[in-house]
């Protein structure tokens, strides 16, 4: 029923989602998927027939995905599907590390909105393993878990900084997620972490996040034949 003085219909709204948005969106999906693996090009013409729209559109869509560091562009050569590069896989898992470290150690002094930030982050998670999420929405949930870790710190220019971060290894975390399929075993091992931030076991708490990064920079590294580090 309207209000006296208004529309029947003033609250109504819809959420307007251009074309571009729908190829970068599908893009994303494709290779979140693993439909289309680093290093591919991603070429205007072949595309455009492929999702029957324009060249100038395909190029919009390209250039968000080039922001976003999921594809590169090539001078003389186009865009590409992004190849991670090691030594910015070891330097992000570095600085990562160091966040979400002290991230955990500063649970007994976070805000209860800090902490049920991570609870809600390891729900969302866990529901997604359990739904059979796409690797896209997996991949998006694990990422959240982590960066409401930095969250702790209750630092918002160091949760914008792993959020950056983040935003560079999820193409590789998407990659490894594939190829082991052990998207059970990481909702098991945070919520393991979350036991021992309960219990008030900081130490075992660092230490298990610590031994989890570290692995997770080796199994990035190997999965995409990559040197470890030494």
């Amino acid at each position: 029923m309207a209000d006296a003085n208004g529309s029947p219909f003033e609250r109504l709204s819809l959420e307007y989602t251009s074309t571009v948005d729908r190829v970068a969106d599908e893009l994303r999906r494709a290779v979140f998927e693993g439909e289309v693996g680093s290093g591919t090009p991603l070429r205007e013409v072949a595309l455009a027939d492929s999702l029957g729209v324009s060249r100038s559109t395909i190029r919009e869509a390209l250039g968000l995905l080039v922001a976003e560091g999921i594809a590169t562009r090539m001078p003389n050569r186009g865009v590409a599907v992004t190849t991670p590069d090691p030594d910015s896989i070891r330097d992000v898992c570095r600085a990562r590390a160091v966040l979400e470290i002290e991230g955990v150690r500063r649970w007994e002094t976070a805000s209860e909105a800090a902490r049920d930030a991570l609870h809600t982050a390891l729900v969302d998670y866990t529901a997604a393993v359990r739904d059979g999420a796409s690797y896209q929405r997996l991949n998006e949930k694990h990422l959240a878990l982590h960066l409401a870790l930095v969250g702790l710190i209750e630092s918002p220019r160091l949760v914008a900084m792993a959020e950056t971060l983040y935003a560079e290894l999820r193409l590789a975390l998407a990659q490894i997620d594939r190829i082991r399929r052990n998207a059970h075993d990481q909702a098991g091992t945070h919520g393991r972490l979350l036991r021992l931030l309960e219990r008030g076991d900081i130490e075992a708490a660092a230490a298990d996040i610590e031994q989890h990064l570290a692995e997770a920079e080796v199994a990035i590294l190997e999965a995409l034949a990559l040197p470890p580090a030494t």
